[in-house]
């Protein structure tokens, strides 16, 4: 048996070639999109990468900044609260009523001092004491003046008094 020649006939012939030339044209087809697609990728890969390097470093600079911050305000403390203790009370028989009197007095005169800076409040510690020690609070018809014992600054400003009747 013998199997026919179909390289002669020109309806194969057209059929191989056209089948070939098709592969061909599908195929730089597919390669010219198939790049096409892969450079956009490639290039959005790119501007990500220095987005993210951008991101990176201003997020460094943040933290720098957020960690200065942090160490400036440890050193300004504000005061938030004031405690006055007096000593000595007994001696002069001082009721607990006229000794709570003359906290509140002297409060009054510092409540200016809440919300300050620690540190700037500290430094003028001399004229905290001498505004304190000169004053004369009179209550009930008799006259106190104090002499600052300690102050100890902080976030809360606790400051002794001892008590002197003029």
């Amino acid at each position: 048996m013998r199997i026919p020649t179909l390289y002669k006939e020109k309806k194969w012939q057209l059929f191989f070639a056209g089948a070939a030339i098709g592969g061909i044209i599908s195929w730089t087809l597919f390669l010219y999109i198939h790049g096409t697609f892969l450079e956009a990728q490639r290039q959005l890969v790119i501007n990500q990468t220095e987005e993210i390097r951008q991101l990176k470093l201003q997020a460094n600079v943040l933290l720098e900044d957020k960690q200065k911050l942090n160490e400036e305000n440890k050193q300004k403390l504000v005061i938030q609260e004031i405690n006055i203790a007096i000593l000595q009370a007994e001696k002069y028989n001082i009721t607990s009523l006229l000794k709570e009197q003359l906290t509140r007095a002297v409060y009054k005169d510092l409540r200016h001092l809440l919300l300050h800076h620690v540190e700037s409040v500290a430094q003028n510690k001399e004229i905290l004491t001498s505004a304190i020690e000169n004053k004369t609070y009179e209550i009930d018809d008799s006259q106190y003046t104090f002499a600052v014992k300690t102050i100890f600054f902080y976030t809360t400003l606790e400051i002794e008094l001892e008590i002197k009747r003029k």
